[in-house]
């Protein structure tokens, strides 16, 4: 991981709606695509409040009531369904998809050889998995091994989709149906006693890829083999930079990114009312990959609609501070708060609100929002000194 200033990390202008061909100029006069920032700004910000443990707090405190079923949606599915938490690390890899192509043609546009570019690719991907084992490395008083880590799901899915950037489209969407049939036919047609059925928690095909790889099951039902059908994700992100930096038009673009989430969405929700393939986020069954790829096409598209085409840029920053540093505060909440830091903050917010007589409660969602603040007030101060974070 290194720390550089980026360039074209200025404010962005209000230069009106964008014309054909102007998200490729903006390659050389050193600006950003503002909705690609917001949309990983936006992903990070809710993680940041995942690990404030705010999200607990709502769910616990609005049991009984009617609020408590929106609560629920910040929380995984346990098994076959469909929370809106469930679509946060299918939007984290396919926006990374997304910037990929935008930092390929960024050095493209520099004279950067193909050479050099997989090179950096492939260092990346080691980082990636790296600071993912390393996430989840400790455990208790002793070492572990673990491939659970949305990092380690991404260095995979970014070296797929990096080495096939340069397909024509069809045959990169090709190659993505392949990769869903292929998780189809493992998990159906593999007969490993104890591990032959198909879509049932603990007995499946990936539970036992893990116990070869790492002599264990995730008792939550994740497993590693995810990164295989959510490099679809990746590659999809991948696909819909391609078209933003196409030259033929936002409009094209944008129609093609609609087309696209129609259609994988249709699929996908077919898939799982058929009968065929139920929805299952916790092994990335083919319904889940279709459907939550088709809801990160649409957000992107809708975003770009807003931010970049109608300049809608106003409120932008708070998000802007975060992306910027997106997997420095991932790695920070992810090993500094949730093993060491909220414990700290909550003894500090306990200590000083108590006397006060307030509600248990409200002092947790207090020290929560402390735990928040000083999450982002971090990404602000490191924004200010143009210290950014990359691998």
């Amino acid at each position: 991981m290194r720390k550089a200033h980026v360039p074209g990390n200025e404010p962005h202008e209000n230069r009106g709606p964008l014309h054909p061909g102007a998200l490729q100029a903006n390659l050389t006069t050193g600006q950003r695509l503002a909705s690609l920032d917001f949309f990983r700004g936006l992903i990070m910000m809710l993680l940041m409040l995942e690990s404030s443990g705010i999200y607990e707090h709502f769910v616990s405190g609005t049991e009984g009531s009617f609020l408590h079923g929106i609560a629920i949606q910040f929380t995984h599915h346990p098994w076959h369904g469909l929370h809106f938490w469930d679509l946060i690390q299918p939007g984290f890899m396919f926006i990374a998809g997304t910037a990929m192509a935008f930092s390929i043609a960024r050095q493209d546009s520099r004279g950067r050889t193909r050479r050099q570019e997989s090179l950096h690719a492939l260092k990346r991907s080691g980082w990636l998995f790296f600071w993912g084992v390393l996430d989840y490395a400790v455990r208790g008083d002793h070492l572990s091994f673990e491939l659970w880590d949305v990092l380690t799901q991404l260095s995979f899915t970014m070296l797929v989709a990096f080495f096939i950037y340069r397909w024509k489209t069809g045959y990169q969407l090709l190659l993505s149906g392949m990769l869903l049939v292929l998780t189809e036919v493992l998990y159906r047609y593999s007969h490993f006693p104890g591990f032959d059925q198909p879509f049932t928690d603990q007995h499946n095909f990936g539970n036992y890829v893990d116990w070869l790889l790492m002599h264990k099951v995730n008792p939550g039902g994740w497993v590693a083999i995810n990164c295989i059908p959510t490099a679809a994700h990746t590659i999809w992100g991948a696909v819909a930079g391609k078209w933003l930096l196409s030259g033929s038009g936002q409009k094209r673009a944008l129609r093609n990114i609609v087309l696209l989430a129609a259609a994988v969405l249709a699929l996908g929700y077919a898939l799982d009312g058929w009968g065929v393939t139920p929805i299952i986020k916790r092994i990335a069954t083919t319904s889940f990959t279709l459907v939550s790829g088709g809801y990160c096409l649409a957000a992107l598209a809708f975003f770009v609609a807003w931010i970049d085409v109608r300049q809608h840029h106003r409120g932008l920053f708070p998000f802007v501070v975060v992306s910027r540093n997106s997997i420095f505060i991932y790695l920070f909440f992810e090993i500094v708060v949730s093993r060491w830091l909220a414990d700290y903050f909550n003894v500090i917010v306990r200590g000083i609100l108590a006397p006060t007589g307030l509600p248990v409660a409200v002092i947790l969602v207090a020290a929560s929002v402390a735990i928040f603040l000083f999450e982002w007030g971090l990404c602000y101060w490191l924004y200010r000194k143009k210290i950014f974070f990359r691998l």
